[in-house]
């Protein structure tokens, strides 16, 4: 099945490179990197244009187009109402949540919960929690599926592939910072557009145009079902639509909206590696310009990724829906399900050479343009709300050598997963990613809301919600690989409740999560109303009357440590004690050796390079460094008439979408 690389294909392959490495360059030049604000915020001053593609560049990953593909290919239309909840959910993000992340200047989620609650507790289980999520269901899957591809069109190693992968991403991310990210994945999102219609076009073409899809999917039967006489193999009657059988099905459209729904939110509106693109923008209409952008955006994947998925299983039934798990392991070498195979097996089969190399550099586009963004998020997380956490004291140069160091840990760990996602979930690699995000999120979209709309929240409500809704989540986690779900044609002996489906579950954990919050907040002291000043919605825009003072932890303010929940900016921590307000903090009295060894290297051209490219700021830091606490979030009316006609227009789109697919 594997093809050769034609002179061509490598042509197109390494135009790619050179585009991406001449956006990449000039963002260097260009961008100033040697502050946590500029590195890990691109300094606020970005357009609504190249945010925009940012965000939709960071979410089509290059397991959108295996796992979305795959799934239209399994089981029909019903896939693309996760693509259609963001045309809605990213303006819940820039209309609704924005506004309270600017106004309160937290540059994590992290942070923000800290801020608006108080204490550290939640601030480093939620960072550890985003962490893992990362790992589990973004980074090691978009590195498998961006390998599949390659080793299913070019047949080579998925391993050494991931080897090559891995040298490219780490590259601008490591030394570019957000800044690069987003200048490299507006390039990244125009390549993947051009290319994604063009092998759109050419499969509704191999099937006489989109009217044929319909009735076409409906005959598109492997021949080991034919000749078995049974019914594994035959495509869903309800393949058409996107709300299905409430009950019974694979989709059912009432656990889609109350199970499914609130874990998309957290994504869309609470989720590091989405926020952080949107509070890059330099202002709230270049934000609110860049999530309409990107829901717009958002339309292609139903129609260049699901629908191309559907046709791959027309026109190659007997291997991407083949139900014997013999012929499939020969096939695809998973024994469970080939449809994985679907979108690069149509790459394969149907594009001329240069062509096949343009879908090639397509797929490392989305692999890139996804992995950069997480690995981005990933170390701002773990370097303001972990490692400062350890070294409250640390430099700026510190901080950003323990951000690069971090993305090479997350991509060790990151590979050593593979395996594990490459067996899941009967090779239907969207719904793994799926399903673990709803035994997650719900939570996290729980004490998000209540306390960005509930002042009474109170952070122990939160802190426990989270815990116990955890704990219930992982005891599910531990029963489906107890109980796996059985293959076509298997008796279905697992207990009751491991038959309702994860929607459902999804939708319990919710509600287990409001019920310990509400509870809890109603039986523990609540936040002062003046503490409250510009962290939720009522109070966004600032009461001069209330207090700019974020909550502690008691213990900490005996000791007069605030720690980071009482400074909104992420450059430097100003330690707060009655006795001590006229010394220095301890990093700043850095050992005299030091400096003059650092100045001596400053001499040599390639210590200067090297500085430049991570960089490295040239001066010794002598004293911490102060910003502003928080963004303003006003906006001219003009804007706001422009930006309010666009969201109609969208939302209007969204509601047509899905009346005619449901």
């Amino acid at each position: 099945m594997a093809t050769s690389v034609t002179t061509e294909d490598i042509i197109v392959l390494v135009i790619y490179f050179a585009c991406v490495l001449s956006v990449g360059i000039a963002s260097l030049f260009h961008s100033s990197r040697s502050t946590s604000k500029e590195y890990f915020l691109a300094g606020n001053s970005m357009f609504w244009l190249p945010v925009g593609a940012s965000l939709f560049a960071s979410n089509i990953g290059s397991e959108h187009f295996i796992g979305l593909a795959g799934s239209g290919a399994a089981s029909g239309i019903a896939v693309a109402a996760f693509e259609l909840n963001a045309l809605f959910l990213l303006q819940c993000l820039s209309w609704i949540f924005l506004p309270v992340y600017m106004a309160a200047g937290v540059y994590t989620m992290p942070e923000y919960l800290s801020k608006r609650y108080g204490g550290h507790r939640l601030q480093a289980y939620v960072a550890v929690l985003s962490l893992l999520w990362y790992i589990l269901t973004k980074i090691s899957v978009d590195l498998y599926a961006g390998a599949l591809f390659i080793n299913v069109a070019f047949g080579w190693n998925i391993y050494a592939s991931i080897a090559i992968l891995l040298v490219i991403i780490s590259i601008f991310t490591i030394a570019g910072g957000l800044a690069a990210v987003i200048y490299t994945d507006t390039l990244q999102a125009f390549i993947m557009f051009i290319g994604a219609v063009i092998l759109a076009a050419i499969s509704f073409n191999e099937i006489g145009g989109y009217q044929n899809l319909e009735p076409l999917y409906a005959t598109a039967v492997p021949n080991d079902t034919l000749y078995n006489n049974n019914s594994c193999g035959l495509p869903r009657e309800d393949y058409w639509h996107i709300f299905r059988d409430p009950w019974d099905s694979d989709m059912p459209w009432l656990g889609f909206f109350i199970g499914a729904l609130p874990s998309s939110l957290q994504y869309w509106a609470m989720d590091q590696v989405i926020v952080q693109r949107a509070l890059s923008a330099k202002n709230l209409s270049n934000g609110k310009g860049a999530t309409l952008f990107a829901g717009y955006l958002k339309i292609l994947p139903m129609f260049v990724i699901v629908m191309p998925g559907m046709i791959s299983r027309i026109l190659f039934a007997d291997q991407v829906a083949c139900v014997d798990p013999d012929v499939c392991y020969k096939v695809c070498g998973n024994s469970e399900s080939c449809s994985n195979i679907a979108y690069p097996l149509m790459v394969v089969e149907l594009l001329p050479s240069g062509l096949t190399g343009l879908m090639l550099a397509v797929m490392l586009c989305a692999l890139v343009s996804s992995l950069t963004s997480i690995f981005n998020s990933s170390s701002t997380i773990f370097t303001l709300d972990i490692w400062r956490k350890l070294r409250p004291y640390c430099t700026q140069k510190e901080q950003g050598i323990v951000g690069r160091l971090f993305i090479v840990l997350m991509v060790i760990i990151s590979i050593l997963l593979i395996p594990l996602v490459e067996s899941s979930n009967n090779g239907e690699l969207f719904y793994y990613i799926q399903k673990i995000s709803i035994y997650l999120q719900p939570p996290l979209t729980v004490i998000f809301c209540l306390g960005i709309f509930w002042e009474r929240a109170t952070e122990a409500g939160a802190f426990y919600a989270l815990i116990g809704a955890h704990l219930v989540s992982l005891i599910r986690i531990i029963l489906e690989f107890v109980y796996p779900e059985p293959a076509c044609g298997e008796p279905d002996d697992r207990p009751s409740i491991m038959k309702l489906h994860y929607f459902y579950i999804g939708t319990i954990i919710l509600v287990i999560a409001l019920v310990i919050q509400i509870t809890l907040s109603y039986f523990t002291t609540p936040v002062d109303k003046d503490k409250l000043f510009k962290l939720t919605w009522w109070t966004r825009y600032g009461d001069p009357n209330r207090s700019d003072t974020p909550l502690v932890d008691n213990e900490e303010t005996e000791t007069g440590n605030y720690g980071l929940s009482t400074v909104s900016n992420v450059e430097t921590e100003i330690p707060v004690d009655n006795e001590k307000t006229n010394q220095k903090a301890p990093a700043v009295t850095d050992d005299i050796t030091d400096i003059q060894i650092e100045e001596n290297a400053n001499k040599t051209n390639v210590f200067k390079f090297f500085k430049w490219f991570c960089g490295v700021p040239d001066e010794i830091e002598t004293e911490p460094k102060t910003t502003e606490t928080s963004r303003s979030i006003g906006q001219e009316p003009r804007h706001k008439l422009i930006l309010n006609s666009v969201l109609v227009a969208l939302l209007g789109i969204c509601i047509f979408l899905y009346a005619y697919y449901g």
